[in-house]
């Protein structure tokens, strides 16, 4: 069956445009009597094209980059090490603004120099407003994070305050998670309702820009409907095919071997100005429309974060994820500085007969003697022996195991999972890596230290299964479907559902968000009971986010699976876990 696995889910937005080109753009800002423009700049915004084009389409009489009005980029490496860190792969979360990185001095240069420019005056670049509180118009150009991560591999972003083009991505990436992107999310949350428009350069050379009046409005409307963003692929040492095929990805690939289907931290959006396309970052919908989206309880227990992810991990034709445990809570927000850790589920999406996860310890095994037969792999000398410490399980179609934090596992070569999880999602430890290397040919990076301090030792083979080994329970059923409550276990703060259904399910948001995957059937169709938005059909292995303003909502079978049994896993928060979890 040909895939109809929708890469690029658009939300229509009516009565508003959109401006494309610089010179309509130019146009479009030249309106009024506006003498000084300010252009605030995400990180990775490709700021050399923008001053190019506002030279050549505005002629201004001077343009200032803010850049310049920074401290030294040796000054601002100083000041982000203790938050980037010596780790290969993990800092520590920084509570840094961006006022920290302008040197007050070179700010007041600048401020002179625009108070005595008599022509149409541009300062561009990050702290555009802040450097110049008095500009006439201001313009905010964002960039989605997975677009930023794709200049990172081209040499064409580098970090906040940095040159650092050359750098390799991972330490990029690090840097902008713990660093660039909280101090910048801090400010966009600030200035952006204060801007007048909001400027899309995700494409280069191809800018688009809309009302910020329109941003928001667009943002209103998104929460009352069901929603995808949009999702992104990336290839791994141990990747499959099977992704290739289901969402219709490029065959010349070798593999892909990640699914990121919904971690609004770093997903897009894709907004409709009727025959143009805005791409914004999905975490501004987090951020200007949380309790809408996440529901008031939520809200109130994680902030503006979305709580949830959910991606997938393609193995089939490909090789075992590597060994691996994440962080207990009280380890991650001493050592990293988040809140709350990552508890996860593996969802099997799909499964070859012989699919098999690791999960959990064998009984009476030797922890020192385990992490020293990890070193001496780590180091070459033997390859780690992963069957006399852990634990085997076959697994088929649609079971779904837990693994809360602590919990030593990995997933096997041949399976598809739908990966369920808490958002904090770069902490993995990995303890063993097959002796592999990575696509970029080097050793990935292996977190012995970490994974010992945090390895729970008494889960193994019994407690495992006693505890977290196809959690699957009745709830309730009807004619034509069936709810069963499955896979993620008591310690963890999100609860899912599994409907079988050949009929019309009723479903509520209960006021919390609900974010669901078609797990079998070819589409279904969500409707509102009382038409408070359009019917929004949805395809295999889709995720789609209900937010909890919308309340009842239905899925039925549709298209070529009426009539049929369809099945949807749907996440949500525990109400009763919030406080336990993220507050204390």
């Amino acid at each position: 069956m040909k895939s109809n696995f929708n890469k690029y889910p658009i939300i229509e937005i009516q009565g508003h445009t959109c401006t494309t080109g610089w010179e309509n753009i130019a146009k479009a800002l030249q309106k009024g009597t506006s003498k000084i423009i300010a252009i605030e700049c995400y990180p990775g915004v490709l700021l050399e094209e923008i001053i190019t084009s506002v030279q050549e389409w505005l002629s201004p009489e001077r343009i200032f980059n803010t850049t310049e009005a920074m401290k030294s980029e040796d000054e601002i490496t100083e000041m982000v090490e203790k938050y980037v860190t010596d780790d290969p792969v993990f800092g520590y979360i920084t509570p840094l603004e961006l006022e920290d990185y302008f040197d007050p001095s070179k700010v007041a240069v600048l401020q002179k120099s625009i108070d005595h420019s008599n022509g149409c005056t541009v300062i561009i670049g990050p702290g555009a407003s802040l450097v110049y509180s008095k500009s006439d118009l201001s313009v905010y150009a964002d960039m989605p994070r997975w677009e930023i991560q794709m200049r990172y591999r081209n040499n064409t972003a580098c970090n906040l305050g940095r040159t650092n083009y050359t750098d390799s991505v991972a330490y990029q990436y690090k840097h902008a998670y713990f660093v660039d992107w909280r101090v910048c999310d801090r400010y966009k949350k600030r200035i952006l309702k204060s801007c007048q428009f909001v400027l899309d350069t995700t494409l280069p050379h191809h800018p688009k820009m809309i009302g910020v009046q329109a941003l928001l409005e667009a943002l209103q409307k998104t929460v009352k409907r069901p929603f995808r963003v949009v999702p992104f692929f990336d290839p791994g040492p141990w990747g499959g095919q099977w992704l290739k095929e289901v969402c219709d990805l490029d065959r010349s690939r070798p593999n892909y071997a990640w699914g990121f289907d919904c971690v609004p931290e770093e997903n897009s959006l894709l907004l409709g100005f009727g025959d143009q396309v805005v791409e914004i970052p999905a975490i501004n919908l987090v951020f200007f429309q949380p309790e809408a989206l996440l529901g008031k309880q939520v809200y109130e227990g994680f902030g503006d974060e979305f709580p949830i992810r959910f991606d997938f991990l393609d193995t089939m034709e490909g090789g075992n994820l590597s060994l691996q445990v994440h962080p207990l809570k009280e380890y991650i927000k001493e050592k990293f500085g988040m809140p709350y850790t990552q508890d996860e589920s593996y969802y099997m999406l799909d499964a070859k007969d012989d699919a098999f996860v690791y999960l959990g310890l064998k009984e009476n095994i030797n922890p020192e003697r385990m992490m020293e037969d990890l070193t001496a792999a780590q180091h070459g000398n033997i390859p780690f022996d992963t069957e006399e410490y852990v634990q085997k399980w076959p697994v088929r179609k649609h079971d779904h195991v837990s693994i809360p934090a602590g919990t030593v596992h990995c997933s096997g070569a041949d399976s598809v999972v739908l990966e369920i999880s808490a958002t904090p999602y770069i902490f993995t430890f990995k303890l063993w890596d097959w002796g592999r290397m990575g696509l970029d040919g080097k050793p990935r990076p292996i977190s012995l230290k970490h994974g010992n301090n945090v390895i729970q030792w008494d889960r193994t083979t019994s407690w495992v299964k006693e505890n977290i080994l196809n959690l699957t329970e009745s709830v309730a059923e009807g004619d034509g479907w069936r709810e069963e409550r499955t896979g993620l276990d008591a310690l963890s703060f999100i609860e899912t559902r599994r409907h079988w259904f050949t009929k019309k399910v009723i479903h509520h948001t209960e006021g919390v968000v609900n974010v669901l995957n078609l797990v079998e059937g070819h589409e279904v169709i969500v409707e509102s009971p009382d038409h408070r938005f359009e019917p929004y059909v949805i395809h295999y292995a889709e995720t789609f986010i209900v937010p909890a303003d919308i309340g009842a909502y239905t899925i039925m079978p549709y298209g070529e699976s009426a009539g049929k049994e369809c099945v949807t896993i749907k996440a949500s928060i525990r109400r009763d876990m919030i406080a336990e979890k993220v507050l204390n």
